[in-house]
């Protein structure tokens, strides 16, 4: 099994994916508990590199507390990888993108290189994953997910961002993708 990976992400009440129609074959619904919006993506870096960007928050928050926000879903889309090649189809954002574009620019590459050493190249892009294919998912149900993703409607979802929490990897993944190592609120 590869190394875990690890991130710093906004916790999202994800009830709302129980009442979502069901997927094409070959898809994997987030579990309601692993719903999230990220703020730095660490990949396989490891506990004590994801601690150390955690700690590194703490003392910029500290410095300059970060605010909640109220979020509201948009369109979902495809992420990661070409479209034919996606790696998760996520929901942007409607109300709060000015403001999660301008928390994650601010935060994003200060976390990413306690952690890693690297910047982040691309543009903040706020958006809450719902669903992954499978890696075994031909092209045809690739397309049939793009097709359930662009039917949706999740404008009546709202959340409000009030914590951060450091992810990792779920010890039963079949059952759930994340778990949260440790939170810390905002506000």
């Amino acid at each position: 099994m590869p190394r875990p990976n690890w991130f710093l992400a906004f916790p999202i009440d994800g009830a709302f994916v129980s009442d979502l129609p069901a997927l094409p074959p070959q898809f994997r619904l987030f579990h309601p508990a692993d719903v999230h919006l990220t703020l730095a993506f660490f990949g396989g870096s490891g506990e004590a590199a994801a601690r150390r960007a955690l700690a590194l928050f703490d003392e910029r928050v500290k410095e300059k507390p970060l605010a909640c926000v109220d979020v509201s879903l948009a369109e979902v889309v495809p992420m990661g990888g070409s479209r034919r090649s996606y790696t998760a189809l996520s929901a942007l954002l409607a109300a709060g993108r000015a403001e999660l574009c301008a928390i994650i620019g601010e935060q994003r590459d200060a976390l990413l290189e306690a952690a890693t050493g690297r910047r982040e190249a691309r543009p903040p892009k706020p958006h809450v994953s719902i669903a992954r294919p499978r890696g075994r998912a031909t092209d045809a149900q690739r397309a049939a997910g793009l097709a359930w993703a662009e039917a949706l409607d999740l404008r009546g979802v709202h959340a409000r961002l009030d914590r951060v929490a450091l992810y990792t990897w779920h010890a039963a993944r079949h059952e759930r993708l994340f778990e949260i190592v440790a939170e810390r609120p905002l506000g």
